[in-house]
């Protein structure tokens, strides 16, 4: 379990700077998600616009919502909205400060970016309420109510939610002591805490219980799981200058991911839900 140790001291460094180009995108606005990944999809930014796509149909996106992007990394989600749902009011929120100077000089047309964690919207000043509000691939690092309880009050009466969580699968009754604490310690080097994980029914009652309809709960797993990690194995060898903590933390993402595919004890699900 020395490779548990290793992840540990590493993630706590910066947890969520990934380094895009090792991955295959070195747009100035490049994708930083997991990806969905099917037989025909062969490259990284595809795989990433394929998650995202799938949550904004999920949510139905449209030209003329009011769209609020929590997490948007190094933006790449925010010209995807622009050039392909043609989404005219696009305001974000991410926490990283070289990723908001990025898109404010890349993205200048954005309605607004907020440097703030999406667990405190109510500290930003909206102008008005959301139609739809998505998260992707990012959710799932904090407690779901602490995520709804902030998310909740910023969408309009009609307003649509679309984001990435891990839940337990049936599986995961039948482990012991033992496997619980270990799979503790390697969530927790991911930044997940095992507390906050749920079965879907429970998730489910979760969303109703702050007041969602027309819950919508897909197993993503295989596609996103099992296709990150086979896409790390068809990259070259990374070149000398990557093994630092940029490739550390990849080559060890795709490890994790591995491993939650092959004992099914999570799932990895797309939740999309209305008010």
């Amino acid at each position: 379990m020395k490779w548990l140790q290793a992840i540990q001291q590493q993630f706590s460094q910066h947890k969520y700077a990934i380094n895009a180009k090792q991955l295959g995108d070195d747009a100035e606005l490049a994708w930083t998600n997991l990806g969905y990944w099917d037989d025909a999809t062969s490259s990284y930014p595809d795989a990433c616009r394929q998650l995202a796509d799938q949550l904004a149909q999920a949510v139905h996106l449209t030209s003329t919502d009011r769209l609020l992007d929590l997490g948007c990394g190094q933006g790449a989600s925010l010209l995807h909205w622009q050039q392909h749902y043609h989404v005219q009011h696009i305001e974000a929120v991410e926490m990283q400060s070289s990723c908001v100077i990025q898109i404010q000089k890349y993205f200048p047309q954005i309605s607004a970016i907020h440097q703030q964690s999406f667990l405190n919207l109510k500290h930003i000043p909206f102008k008005q309420h959301f139609d739809v509000v998505l998260c992707i691939d990012a959710a799932y690092h904090s407690n779901l109510n602490s995520f709804l309880d902030s998310v909740n009050p910023v969408l309009n009466s009609k307003g649509r939610l679309g984001f990435h969580y891990l839940i337990w699968s049936e599986k995961w009754l039948n482990l012991n002591s033992l496997q619980k604490q270990k799979y503790r310690c390697l969530l927790k080097a991911a930044d997940v805490n095992l507390n906050h994980l749920m079965t879907e029914s429970v998730l489910q009652h979760t969303l109703q219980s702050y007041g969602f309809t027309e819950i919508e709960i897909r197993d993503l797993s295989e596609g996103v799981l099992q296709g990150f990690a086979n896409y790390f194995h068809t990259l070259q060898p990374l070149p000398q200058q990557s093994m630092g903590l940029d490739g550390f933390k990849i080559r060890i993402t795709a490890k994790l991911c591995a491993k939650l595919y092959a004992d099914g004890w999570i799932k990895y699900v797309q939740i999309s839900a209305k008010k």
